[in-house]
């Protein structure tokens, strides 16, 4: 979601600094274009960042003996990190 948002700030920064050629008085179009092409490449580069992190896991295995039956029991847990977008 973070990588697509970023992808779309991009390319509004990018329409708005270089093909618009409208000039509006309250608002200066091709610096609006560039601070959304700048947070463009940093929503990607967060969207980059949480995807690496969000592919991690930790796996844990417990190995014990049952004492009344003497078999061994062996428990596995798998933790994937999820991180919050």
């Amino acid at each position: 979601m973070s990588m697509g948002f970023g992808i779309f700030l991009l390319a509004l920064g990018a329409i708005l600094a270089f093909a618009v050629q409208v000039s509006v008085e309250w608002i200066a179009l091709t610096t609006t274009g560039y601070i959304l092409m700048v947070a463009g490449v940093i929503m990607i580069v967060i969207g980059g960042v949480l995807m690496s992190r969000k592919r991690s896991s930790v796996t844990t295995q417990h190995t014990q003996v049952d004492p009344a039956a003497g078999e061994k029991v062996t428990r596995r847990e798998s933790v994937a990190s999820d991180p919050v977008e």
